[in-house]
């Protein structure tokens, strides 16, 4: 059976004649019949080439792959128990499951506290995350969890100010970063502004700082969705011409009189942006973490993609060597924006397989004594039952589960949400619930008690979007976590969760669900 779903897909707006009929290996239709228009994958590229490589309508969707892995996080389940707790005092009256403590404390000096064990892991200057910002800043703030500002946003915005190739100022980042610093609550939550090859070189980073007041910065090696540096499509002329001037790679070059004469008469309608890959070496990685604490950084991330077991060893050494204070690695299979659809399906290690190599290299450094920074793991999580299982998996190491995806879904449901109430048009569906955002969501009567009317009033309805199902992940994650008797994150263990078959034993290290508790079920029996 293929793991693959080959030549159509919802994500290049491609599909098979003979849908029922397809060829395993090549995903052609049985019967490839001479006067067809071109359906598929291969016809619609023999018309647009290069553009079906994308994953299509650009700037209003979130994509992720869909290759059916062997082993994923479906193949453990999680394991409860009747007797005792941890975190809390065994007793019935207080073990329940709103008591659990779901904060997490990490840094270098324990300063950066999270309400919630998740993090956004870096959405930068596509069109989907720029247009639900406002959501995604304020629901995160307001939630106390973490956001990273991805890379070339600073680049991309036109409004940007440059003196001798360096930003002195902006307007687009400015903005993404202020959402958040004004909606922080208590301390709670952190925003962090990552860089890639332009943005280091634009220094923007070191705008950040010293501008803005930002104090967790993140360097950036890659992604789960892609091996290659981040690319947008560009519908206007003189935005492609001022990125190639600002450095960026850009196809076809906007600056050719032939190729400017050719989008003028509508031979092809969008230009390509895309980013330089990084050429890491500890000595350029050593220099950059010294020019960032220079600078002011009061906190320092990494986070590296799903590429070979080697650099990933490099990445969590050069962490432990230069006393970062999170290193995040995204598996294959993620995806947020304008990742080649087939890259992000076929290449890099899967998230079991790359969460287990970090775990296994993590221990090996702490049994040497070494200093591992905490950590988070990405690639495709939604749900409680995910975030549980990825935290147990690399118990004690891992401290936060990356997503990206889900929450920019939510803040775009929540959008879309406020912008029926505005019109009078919300959809059946969602009227029995009620005609005004206080009725819909339902953290909203909470929230405005928390916050005043005014304040509250003030919230956009994509932040409330975001808001609640971080509330339903809460709720969720603290019952898996009552029922495991577990009452705080620092207890979660590599033994509360099972795997349910060999393979995923084999991978993972993690026990076989018929050998769970065996040695103390020896005891037991043996009475």
């Amino acid at each position: 059976m293929s793991l693959s779903k080959i030549n159509a897909s919802a994500a290049t707006l491609t599909k098979n004649r003979t849908e029922g009929s397809v060829v395993p290996a090549s995903g052609m239709c049985v019967t490839c019949v001479d006067g067809c228009i071109g359906m598929c994958e291969i016809g619609k590229s023999a018309y647009r080439g290069h553009e079906v490589i994308y994953p299509q309508p650009f700037g209003v969707i979130t994509t992720a792959a869909e290759k059916n892995y062997p082993v994923d996080y479906s193949h453990f389940n999680i394991m409860g128990s009747a007797v005792g707790a941890q975190g809390i005092e065994a007793d019935s009256n207080k073990a329940i499951f709103p008591a659990v403590n779901l904060e997490v404390i990490f840094g270098h000096d324990k300063g950066l506290k999270f309400r919630l064990p998740w993090i956004i892991p870096g959405i930068g200057s596509t069109d989907i995350a720029k247009n639900n910002w406002e959501g995604l800043a304020i629901g995160s703030a307001l939630a106390g969890t973490g956001l990273t500002i991805g890379e070339n946003v600073v680049g991309m915005d036109p409004d940007t100010v440059l003196r001798n190739g360096h930003v002195v100022d902006t307007s687009d980042l400015k903005r993404r970063v202020k959402l958040f610093q004004e909606n922080q609550r208590d301390g709670y939550g952190a925003i962090i502004v990552q860089a890639n090859v332009e943005d280091t070189t634009l220094h923007v980073q070191e705008y950040a700082i010293d501008k803005l007041g930002v104090e967790c910065v993140e360097l950036k090696w890659g992604q789960g969705a892609k091996d290659i540096g981040g690319e947008v499509k560009i519908k206007n002329l003189e935005k492609a011409q001022m990125l190639h001037e600002r450095g960026y790679i850009v196809l076809p070059n906007p600056t050719n009189p032939d190729i400017v004469e050719a989008f003028k008469r509508g031979a092809f309608k969008e230009f390509e942006r895309h980013s330089r890959v990084g050429m890491v070496t500890e000595e350029s990685f050593a220099k950059r973490i010294e020019e960032l604490r220079k600078a002011g950084a009061k906190y320092i991330f990494l986070k590296t993609g799903a590429y070979r077991p080697a650099d990933l060893a490099r990445a969590i050494v050069f962490a432990s060597k230069y006393k970062l204070d999170l290193l995040t690695v995204d598996a294959a299979g993620g995806g947020t924006g304008m990742s080649p659809w087939r890259m992000m399906n076929e290449w890099g290690i899967p998230p079991v397989e790359l969460h287990s190599l970090l775990y296994q290299y993590a221990k090996r450094l702490t049994d040497k004594g070494k200093y591992v920074p905490a950590l988070a793991v990405a690639g495709g999580f939604t749900f409680e039952d995910q975030i549980f299982k990825a935290i147990a998996l690399g118990s004690p190491f891992v401290k936060l589960v990356g997503m990206a995806r889900a929450p920019i879904a939510a803040a775009m449901v929540g959008k879309t949400i406020g912008r029926a109430i505005e019109e009078n048009q919300i959809p059946v569906y969602v009227e029995r619930f009620g005609d005004s955002k206080d009725e819909i969501f339902v953290t909203a009567s909470s929230l405005r008690k928390e916050l005043g009317d005014d304040e509250f009033d003030k919230i956009p309805c994509g932040a409330l979007g975001l808001f609640t199902y971080y509330e339903r992940l809460a709720q969720g994650l603290r019952q898996f976590m009552a029922g495991s008797r577990k009452f705080s994150m620092q207890h979660i263990s590599r033994d509360d969760i099972a795997a349910l078959t060999r393979e995923a034993v084999e991978i993972s290290g993690i026990r076989y669900v018929m050998d769970v508790d065996k040695e103390q079920v020896e005891k037991i029996l043996n009475y």
